[in-house]
C-alpha cells in the first residue's frame, strides 16, 4: 500500500501504469508521509477536510487523480496497476475513499475486497499489490464471496502532507472495510523512506526501531500507531521492466553498466542487463494486518 504511502504500491485511470491518464492531466504518485494529527474537521465542519467513499460521492470519481504527488516516473508503467487499477474506484466503490477540503480534491485511497481462501492462494501473498489486485477482479468476475480485503493505496496532495490526513484516511479505510463486515484489513505497505536507503534489505529495514520502540519509517509508524501489525515481507509486490531506453527516459540515468543500479524513489536497486537491452524493478513491500472492529462487537 503505498501511501504517498503505497499499501504500499503507487504504485485510476491509468493505462499504460500507475496512472498514464491521471499523469497527462497531473503531477506524479508514493505512500503518504506521518504528521501531527489534521486540525480540519470532518463532515458538517465549515472549512475542514471530509472524507467520504466513493459509493457516497460518485460524481467525484472522474476528480480523485486532481492531485499533486510525487511518484516516480516508472511506477506508472506497472503493468498490473495499468490494466486495473482505474477500473477499481467504480468496480470497488465501497472500499475506496476521497477527501476533500471545500471543492478540491485533496486524498483518496483505495482497497479491494478478495477470497484468500480460493484454491492454492495464500492470504499475504509474496507478489503483494500485484496479487490481491489480480484475485480482487478475478473474484468478482467469478462471483465468488470475499473473505479478505487489502489496501492498494493512500495518495495525499502534497499541499496537505504533514497535517495528519494520511492517518485519517487510514482510519477511514479501516472503517469502509469494517462496515463491509470485515474483521481485518490488510496493507502490502511501500515504506516511504525506504528509497533513501535502496541496498538494504527490506527485511532489515522493517526492524529498524525508534527509541520509543515504533517504527523507524514514517509510514510504517502511522500504521503500528493505528493498530497494525507487521506480519511478513512481500519480496515481489510489483515488478515493473522496460528497455534500457525506457528505463533512461525514466529515471535520466545512463543504465550503461550490469548490474544494480539505485533509482530515485526506488525501494531496491534496479537490475540492468545491457546484453539484452533490459531492466527489471522488483519491489517489496511490508504486510501489515489490522484488526477492525465493528458495531456490536
Amino acid at each position: 500500500m503505498t501511501d504517498n504511502e503505497n499499501t504500499g504500491a503507487d504504485p485510476g485511470h491509468r493505462p499504460e501504469g500507475r496512472a498514464a491518464e491521471a499523469k497527462r492531466n497531473e503531477p506524479a504518485r508514493p505512500h503518504a508521509p506521518s504528521g501531527p494529527d489534521d486540525p480540519a474537521g470532518r463532515a458538517g465542519q465549515p472549512g475542514g477536510v471530509v472524507i467520504t467513499t466513493l459509493a457516497e460521492r460518485p460524481e467525484l470519481t472522474p476528480r480523485i487523480y486532481e492531485l499533486s504527488d510525487t511518484w516516480p516516473e516508472f511506477v506508472f508503467f506497472e503493468p498490473v496497476a495499468g490494466a486495473l487499477l482505474g477500473r477499481v474506484p467504480e468496480e470497488f466503490p465501497e472500499y475506496c475513499l476521497v477527501a476533500t477540503d471545500g471543492d478540491r480534491v485533496v486524498a483518496r485511497g483505495f482497497s479491494v475486497p478478495f477470497d484468500a481462501g480460493f484454491g492454492r492462494r495464500t492470504e499475504l501473498p509474496d507478489q503483494g499489490w500485484d496479487r490481491v489486485l489480480l484475485w480482487a477482479f478475478s473474484d468478482q468476475r467469478s462471483g465468488r464471496q470475499p473473505t479478505s480485503v487489502s489496501a492498494l493505496e493512500i495518495t495525499v496532495d502534497t499541499g496537505y502532507v504533514g497535517r495528519g490526513l494520511s492517518h485519517r484516511m487510514l482510519t477511514a479505510l479501516r472503517e469502509a472495510a469494517a462496515r463491509q463486515g470485515h474483521r481485518e484489513l490488510l496493507a502490502p505497505v511501500r515504506p516511504n523512506a525506504k528509497h533513501l536507503r535502496p541496498h538494504l534489505p527490506m527485511a532489515e529495514y522493517v526492524e529498524e526501531r525508534r527509541a520509543d520502540g515504533l517504527p523507524t519509517d514514517p509510514w510504517l509508524r502511522v500504521h503500528v500507531r493505528a493498530g497494525g501489525t507487521v506480519e511478513r515481507i512481500a519480496p515481489a509486490s510489483m515488478t515493473v521492466g522496460g528497455s534500457l531506453d525506457q528505463w533512461r527516459r525514466w529515471t535520466g540515468l545512463p543504465f550503461d553498466r550490469d548490474g544494480a543500479v539505485a533509482v530515485p524513489g526506488a525501494l531496491a536497486p534496479v537490475h540492468c542487463d545491457t546484453a539484452h537491452d533490459q531492466a527489471v524493478y522488483v519491489e517489496p513491500n511490508v504486510w501489515v494486518r489490522h484488526r477492525l472492529t465493528r458495531d456490536g462487537d
